[in-house]
């Protein structure tokens, strides 16, 4: 398992690679709706940290790309790892429990970072590392053969994380690259990309949302809440669950009932925050809402531009 726990060189303005390698997306969900690239690989080679557009999706010292679910209730369903590219696998690891770094014993993490995950090597000095999968879903054995697309897994909790998700480490002679810009050392567009199909960028977007009788805890939210039943003697309160977030930015409620606006809130964000959820809401008025179809919307606005916007219903009797 030498090849799962190594650690690579980060260069932050490393040499520009041949282009040996294309890469497929490597998990089965769609970009934007049903996951989400929360973050990229580290371009700053100082204690800060960028992604490839010197946006603030990365952390110090971040060697990868991140594909995370929305909660825990999503990563259940299961989400299959697949191979980005063909390639013979290196290394492989399965056995750590899905419960991420706050919970997981530190003896169990010891050198395990990447929690159970798969190594390929698709020659050339090439190699990609899956990491974080599910406990007991490692579908290959060391020395296989795999193809573009072969099932290696599915999306977990194991390892040092905090979030169920995929990292994707991309490598070219131990070193890394980054698959967004191929050893571009600037935030210009450069075309240097080695994914076979153009994956759109995107700053901030909800997780998740949703109206209840109540602000929600967010571990619960982070666990996924199913639909909630509003009363007509209960509070009308709506949440929103995003990545992403950046000094400035807002978020804004709305909330619509049968006979029209019935609150409207703008919640100013004022920390970098990689996920976090706000909400608001009032209480029941005097004799119970009207019965009939409430829709909640929240809005995602940066710099006054709206990045993100998505509704929510229920029904008061």
């Amino acid at each position: 398992m030498k090849y799962l726990i190594a650690l690579a060189t980060l260069a932050g303005a490393s040499p520009i690679y041949a282009q040996e390698l294309t890469l497929h997306l490597p998990i089965d969900c769609e970009l934007g709706k049903t996951c989400f690239i929360q973050h990229y690989t580290d371009r700053d080679a100082g204690p800060e940290a960028k992604d490839y557009t010197c946006g603030t999706l990365s952390y110090d010292g971040h060697k990868g790309t991140d594909f995370a679910l929305p909660t825990h209730a999503d990563r259940l369903k299961g989400v299959n790892v697949l191979a980005a590219a063909a390639g013979k696998v290196r290394g492989v690891r399965d056995g750590i429990p899905d419960m991420g770094l706050d919970d997981t014993p530190a003896e169990l993490l010891d050198g395990k970072d990447c929690g159970n995950g798969v190594v390929i090597d698709h020659g050339n000095g090439w190699e990609t590392q899956y990491c974080h999968m599910a406990n007991g879903s490692v579908q290959v054995k060391q020395g296989d053969q795999v193809a573009t697309g072969t099932l290696l897994g599915q999306v977990g909790y194991s390892g040092r994380t905090q979030f169920p998700h995929l990292h994707l480490s991309v490598r070219h002679d131990g070193n890394v690259v980054d698959p967004f810009a191929n050893g571009a050392d600037t935030c210009a567009d450069s075309g240097l990309t080695l994914w076979d199909e153009d994956i759109p960028y995107q700053p901030t977007a909800l997780f998740d949302l949703g109206l209840s009788d109540a602000v929600p805890q967010y571990g619960a939210i982070k666990q996924g809440l199913p639909k909630t039943e509003v009363s007509r003697d209960e509070p009308l309160v709506l949440w929103g669950f995003a990545f992403g977030g950046k000094p400035g930015d807002v978020m804004g409620f709305l909330i619509s009932g049968p006979h029209g606006e019935v609150f409207r809130h703008d919640v100013l964000i004022d920390r970098q925050q990689a996920q976090y959820f706000r909400a608001g809401g009032l209480k029941a008025p005097l004799g119970g809402w009207p019965s009939g179809r409430y829709t909640g919307l929240v809005t995602l606005t940066r710099d006054g531009k709206v990045l993100d916007r998505r509704p929510t219903q229920t029904e008061i009797r």
